[in-house]
């Protein structure tokens, strides 16, 4: 029974399709209209009700009378025949296919549902032939297409009410057909999207359609009225709206990139409508209020793709700033993710060498940015990575170079509304954000040089006694949160700064807050040498202070050069500070009896290092001290200093060598080259003859 059935079930399938190409070859014949033989094809067809048997006759049909449709300019045309005839017989034939298709479903147990879906997803593109035909059909001009062709088809997706079937045939709508005819009809095509299964992906569907509408508009720009004379932005925000509103279960991520999708397409649309993009990123604000702050990690790089993309398209953060709606979405990210997008803020202004030019500016680029200057989660500051951190405030810290303004009064302005950010920063990232600003303060104050340092009030804003108030109390902020060493160097760049600005009592001021920060805050002894000689030069390049302040400065910093830890360091800073009494200016102090008394202080500095080493160590140390001391004895020798003689530095000389020949002396490759470049120094002085010749010449070497 099984074998005849088997038989029979084979005969029919040849003789269906025997019918079939006995009907294409009678078109052929035309002994009757095209239009009669194709209609009675399809409906031959309906005969066969099982879903594959019938899906392939169907499909064979479609392929077998591809080329008898009666198109315009058709062979098999008719007086009374027209395109509609033959748009008729394929929509016919998509319907019943699709039913067909839809059915498949059904046709087994239900544990083998598995592999029934998997078998109709592999037979799809037998129903989606039938569009692709019908795209190709030129009598279908766009009043077909949008009266009949369109309004059907999507009757027969909503109808099906098949995830599977819905999602496939609306994509095939919008792959097949032309883009102008998307444009033409947009109202109809989104019209169906809400009326879909909840489960079908529609948020794909509309993405490849905003997709290719994108492209459409790229294309030309003689196509761009056409999109303003549709209102194609609010009639797709719309849609996105009623689609998110009807799929009540979408997730966020869903909706999300529904708004990633719409926002693309206006920038590419629309780049100048500032007001579209800003409606979009608003949408998105509403449907994640009222929420906790996204887990979901796919939704939280949407959300990084949805804020990056005006960063992308204008290539200018000052643009994003003027978004009203931009620090609000940023807001429904978490600390990381906020973090995330703040660097990529920072990176977009940096590569794209943009400068922040207002106070306004300031305020909103910082509120975008406030993950990266201040915790928003008290929790998340135990599990810093430090190299991240130190990588996060770097950026922070190249980020505030790059504001800037020509008008003093409006930087000042950006300056205490970058202050007024970063000082909320804790002790972690001050000593990262604070330097920058210390700089750009001082750059506004070479600006403002020649203005009248003594100006005050409210009427001028921009002073530089006003700028020194203000880093002043910068500084000791910083001071005050474990970095004394950086609040010591810049307080000596301020210090400098009021030197050129010829304002004293500033300056003096500076000073006197570094020397606090080095007696009380300093305490680590290679700290302190650092420390010290970084006051001693920034004090010899002073002419701004009077005798009594100078004097003042360098008996401290004198004082302090004497009480380091270990007798180098002493000696050494020590015979530094020799500088501070010959200034090498026109106006410059020259006191050459306090030159000599630090040299000479310097080497019994020396000589107790020497008797230490030999008391501890049973040899004297390296001769490396005597000759660092013979080199400022020469130095200041050539710069004419009096009290500093040629039988000084002979006898010293002498010391050395006696030194070096001594047993107890430890050899030191590195004191003897030195000392013997020194030798070669002074030979050569000699023998070049003039004025300096007859100085060097009574020195013997």
């Amino acid at each position: 029974m099984a074998f005849r059935l088997l038989i029979y079930t084979n005969l029919c399938n040849m003789l269906e399709i025997y019918c079939l190409d006995l009907g294409s070859v009678y078109i052929k014949s035309k002994e009757a209209p095209a239009k009669d033989v194709l209609k009675d094809l399809v409906e031959m067809c309906r005969g066969v009700q099982h879903p594959v048997r019938g899906l392939f006759l169907r499909s064979y049909l479609a392929q077998a009378s591809r080329d008898k449709l009666l198109d315009l300019g058709s062979k098999y045309e008719g007086a009374e025949d027209t395109v509609m005839d033959a748009v008729e017989f394929v929509l016919q034939n998509f319907t019943e296919m699709n039913k067909l298709w839809v059915r498949m479903q059904h046709q087994g147990p239900v544990w083998v549902k598995e592999k029934l879906e998997k078998e109709r997803s592999e037979l799809r593109d037998l129903v989606g032939k039938n569009l692709h035909v019908l795209s190709q059909i030129e009598g279908v001009d766009l009043a077909i297409y949008r009266d009949t062709v369109l309004p059907r088809v999507l009757e027969q997706v909503v109808n099906c009410k098949d995830e599977l079937a819905q999602y496939y045939l609306m994509d095939c709508i919008i792959q097949v057909f032309p883009d102008e005819y998307h444009l033409q009809t947009l109202e109809t095509l989104l019209g169906a999207c809400p009326q879909l299964q909840p489960t079908v992906d529609v948020k794909t569907v509309l993405s490849r359609l905003m997709a290719r509408l994108s492209n459409y508009a790229a294309s030309s720009v003689d196509v761009l009225p056409e999109f303003l004379q549709v209102e194609a932005f609010a009639k797709l925000s719309s849609a996105i709206g009623k689609v998110i509103e009807a799929q009540v279960d979408m997730p966020i991520v869903g909706a999300v990139a529904l708004y990633v999708s719409l926002l693309t397409f206006t920038l590419h649309v629309h780049p100048e409508r500032l007001d579209y993009v800003d409606h979009v990123l608003g949408a998105c604000v509403k449907k994640l209020s009222g929420k906790p702050k996204l887990e979901d990690i796919r939704a939280k790089k949407q959300i990084v793709a949805l804020l990056s993309a005006p960063l992308e398209k204008y290539n200018d953060i000052v643009t994003a700033l003027t978004l009203s709606n931009y620090p609000h979405v940023m807001d429904c990210l978490d600390y990381e993710t906020n973090k995330v997008m703040a660097m990529v803020i920072i990176q977009s202004a940096m590569k794209n060498n943009t400068r922040i030019s207002t106070a306004d500016k300031v305020e909103v680029l910082f509120e975008l940015i406030k993950g990266l200057i201040k915790d928003l989660d008290e929790t998340a500051t135990d599990e810093l990575d430090e190299e991240d951190f130190k990588e996060e405030q770097n950026y922070v810290a190249r980020l505030i170079h790059m504001l800037y303004n020509d008008d003093s009064e409006e930087m000042l302005k950006i300056i205490c509304a970058v202050r007024k950010h970063i000082m909320a920063g804790g002790s972690q990232r001050l000593p990262f954000t604070v330097p920058p600003l210390i700089f750009s303060a001082l750059r506004l104050v070479r600006k403002l040089q020649d203005q009248d340092g003594n100006v005050v009030g409210e009427e001028e804003p921009a002073t530089p006694k006003k700028v020194f108030q203000l880093l002043n109390e910068t500084i000791e902020a910083l001071s005050s949160v474990s970095s004394p060493e950086l609040a010591l160097r810049l307080y000596l760049q301020c210090a400098e700064a009021a030197n050129d600005c010829d304002l004293e009592p500033v300056a003096y001021e500076f000073f006197t807050q570094a020397f606090i920060l080095y007696e009380e805050e300093v305490a680590d002894s290679k700290a302190q040498v650092t420390a010290l000689h970084l006051i001693i030069g920034a004090l010899q390049r002073m002419n701004v202070f009077g005798v009594e302040n100078r004097d003042t400065l360098t008996h401290k910093a004198t004082g302090h050069s004497a009480k380091l830890l270990k007798k180098p360091d002493q000696c050494r800073a020590v015979y530094a500070c020799s500088h501070l009494f010959w200034v090498d200016d026109q106006d410059g102090i020259k006191d050459g009896e306090r030159v000599l008394l630090c040299l000479k202080r310097a080497l019994r500095i020396a000589n107790a290092a020497q008797q230490i080493a030999n008391a501890t160590r049973g040899c004297s140390g390296p001769v490396s001290l005597f000759v660092e001391i013979l080199n400022k004895y020469l130095y200041f020798f050539e710069k004419g200093s009096p009290q500093i003689t040629s039988a000084a530095i002979q006898g010293l000389i002498e010391l050395i060598t006696n030194e070096m020949q001594s047993d107890s002396t430890t050899p030191d490759p590195a004191s003897d080259a030195f000392f013997a470049s020194t030798i070669r120094y002074i030979q050569f002085q000699k023998q070049k003859g003039g004025v300096m010749g007859e100085k060097f010449g009574p020195i013997k070497v």
